[in-house]
């Protein structure tokens, strides 16, 4: 998907996404958010049709977010489709062929098989129901963003990360990246916090950030 292409489909906001496995109407205003940093970020995605929570009212922004809903998320945010692959007739893996452990028909099962497609590098021994690390979104979500808005490789100058030897060596250059286009920052301290548990809500203003960073790319 080139840069234009992307623009027109943020501009008829035809993007729809779960962060869990049953979907509920985006209309109602969730309930929950006061308080959460980000709040108006995800205000913003769920009156744009962009996420829905885990019921009409509720979107759970404190709860851990696992593989399954971060692919989801991904996926379905950034409309990595397979629209553009060409498979032999009858020869489309299943999730299941790519993961064994992704069951087939799941809710999420669409969004691992066009990640994966779209240069999303995940683990074949990927559990859905595992819970999905700051470092593993972040390396995923980078991932998938430099695909969607067809970026080029570049140099950046490497930012100092005081907890860098927590970082996983093969995600590094994911997180550089993200830091230096503003999609995730440092706490107070220059630490990243790699190995912490990423919540909802963290996960969806990444997104949104995201999503921001790729208009001001296709604005250019």
């Amino acid at each position: 998907m080139n840069k234009k292409t992307f623009s027109s489909v943020l501009a008829v906001s035809v993007l729809s996404l779960s962060l869990g496995g049953q979907l509920f109407a985006a209309q109602a205003s969730f309930g929950d958010l006061s308080g959460v940093t980000g709040q108006q970020k995800i205000e913003t995605l769920q009156k744009e049709g962009l996420i829905k929570g885990v019921s009409a009212s509720s979107f759970n922004p404190k709860a851990v977010l696992t593989n399954a809903q971060g692919v989801q998320l991904i996926a379905g945010g950034l409309q990595l489709s397979l629209a553009a692959i060409t498979f032999e007739a009858g020869k489309v893996p299943t999730a299941h062929d790519l993961f064994p452990a992704a069951k087939e028909g799941a809710w999420y099962a669409e969004a691992f098989v066009n990640a994966h497609f779209n240069g999303v590098e995940l683990p074949k021994t990927i559990d859905p129901s595992g819970v999905m690390t700051k470092e593993e979104y972040t390396n995923y979500l980078m991932q998938a963003v430099e695909k969607a808005g067809n970026l080029p490789l570049i140099n950046i100058k490497p930012q100092d990360i005081t907890d860098e030897k927590e970082l996983t060596a093969e995600y590094q250059g994911a997180i550089q990246r993200a830091l230096n286009r503003g999609i995730v920052k440092l706490d107070a301290d220059g630490n990243f916090h790699p190995k912490e548990q990423i919540t909802r809500a963290e996960a969806a203003v990444m997104l949104y950030d995201s999503i921001e960073f790729l208009k001001q790319q296709s604005a250019q």
